[in-house]
């Protein structure tokens, strides 16, 4: 029996259509079969997303969101796509990671925040 991770994973590949990858909702850059993706919760479970939308993220763009934004930033400022890419700090690393082939993966550096 699948997992709900797997389950949300291929719900989220069979949107796309069978000859193109999912798109990053973050980098915007195509997310390759094979290479490490994560579901993200627009407004963090913590904060009432249980059953909330959902974006699918190359894992590095999903890991530098939750280094850089708190659970409450999410929740109240940031919880749409458009808004994540505008906030500075994220902005320079999609403009980074933009650079990189789709596969690309690395390190996050530690937390860039302080906790609330």
């Amino acid at each position: 029996m699948p997992s709900r991770r797997e389950k949300r994973q291929t719900e989220a590949l069979s949107v796309a259509t069978p000859r193109e990858d999912p798109v990053c909702a973050l980098c915007l850059r195509p997310i390759p079969p094979g290479v490490p993706q994560s579901s993200h919760h627009l407004v963090p479970k913590l904060r009432g997303g249980t059953h909330g939308p959902q974006v699918l993220l190359h894992h590095i763009c999903h890991k530098e969101i939750h280094a850089t934004l708190s659970e409450t930033e999410l929740a109240r400022d940031y919880n749409t796509p458009e808004a994540l890419r505008a906030h500075p700090r994220l902005e320079k690393f999609v403009a980074w990671v933009s650079k990189r082939p789709p596969g690309f993966s690395s390190k996050v550096p530690g937390r860039r925040r302080v906790r609330d």
